[in-house]
């Protein structure tokens, strides 16, 4: 390199996008196939991995810019929309809060945040394929969420709900799960945590996939086929059909059953409610 030449980085680091070019009185060392060459290599980058710095402080709440409510959900019994009271047998109550809430940003708590840097951020993929697919100049992108320690994007409401329960004093967590994403991902956190976990598992689920059974007992929870002979609902599906395979509404109706007969435990969720969503919005927010 030639006398008052200097070396120029371009680019922020982790995100495969720093390259160098040499300056030598204005001009680029090496001619235009440096630097084609340069920016090939740009153009072809096809995974960022962000730093840890990206990892958002709060989860964004969609409900603030709905152009309405949405309708509350209706209790089984009465008809009558669901209210505060009606859930804090089976959620902790910052978590119900979060249920209802209209505020734009929910503050997510440091201990949380912690867990979350095990995996977090996930790493940003470009899909050049679907874009060539597709025929689309568009770039598309996703976030690649297997790489937490459940192998899906699950932890990222597990962990927070584990967290609410455990600083609300409940001892025990109550769940269903299917193919056991949703269960293996609540028994990683209730380790963490110290909460005993209670998963009842589509009985078909839990013969069709030890692994996933097996990771859950890993991770210390009690694995249960369902339905199973431990509670009222489980007990009525077997006089009927001893043989039953199962399903995630027999799974969901022992979960709460169980969380709703005793004081120690409350129940936790996977999908469907709005504090799931919110958890979830961390995805996004950290790209």
């Amino acid at each position: 390199m030639g006398r008052g030449a200097r070396r120029k980085f371009v680019g922020r680091p982790g995100c495969g996008r720093a390259f160098a070019t040499a300056v030598a009185g204005g001009k680029t060392a090496g001619g235009n196939a440096a630097t084609s060459r340069g920016n090939a290599e740009m153009t072809e980058s096809t995974k960022y991995l962000l730093s840890e710095d990206r990892l958002p402080k709060a989860w964004y709440n969609l409900n603030a810019d709905l152009p309405r409510s949405c309708p509350p959900p209706l209790h089984p019994g009465t008809g009558q929309p669901i209210g505060p009271d009606d859930l804090a047998p089976i959620f902790p109550m910052a978590v119900i809060a979060q249920e209802v809430t209209t505020e734009r940003w929910i503050d997510i708590p440091e201990p949380v945040r912690e867990v979350y840097r095990l995996w977090r951020p996930s790493p940003l993929i470009r899909a050049r394929r679907l874009e060539k697919a597709l025929g689309t100049p568009a770039k598309i992108y996703f976030k690649y969420e297997g790489v937490s320690p459940a192998g899906s994007h699950k932890p990222n409401t597990s962990v927070p709900q584990a967290f609410y329960n455990q600083q609300e004093g409940v001892k025990r967590l109550a769940t269903e799960t299917g193919a056991g994403q949703w269960g293996s991902s609540l028994a990683f956190a209730g380790s963490l945590f110290g909460l005993e976990v209670e998963v009842f598992m589509v009985k078909i689920s839990y013969e069709q996939k030890p692994y996933r059974r097996a990771l859950m007992e890993t991770y210390g929870a009690k694995c249960i086929a369902s339905p199973s002979p431990l509670t009222h609902a489980g007990r009525a599906i077997l006089e009927r059909d001893p043989n039953s395979n199962g399903s995630l509404g027999i799974a969901i109706s022992e979960a709460v059953e169980t969380a709703a007969s005793r004081d120690d435990t409350k129940y936790a969720l996977g999908s469907v409610l709005n504090h799931v969503c919110l958890h979830q919005t961390v995805i996004g927010e950290e790209a």
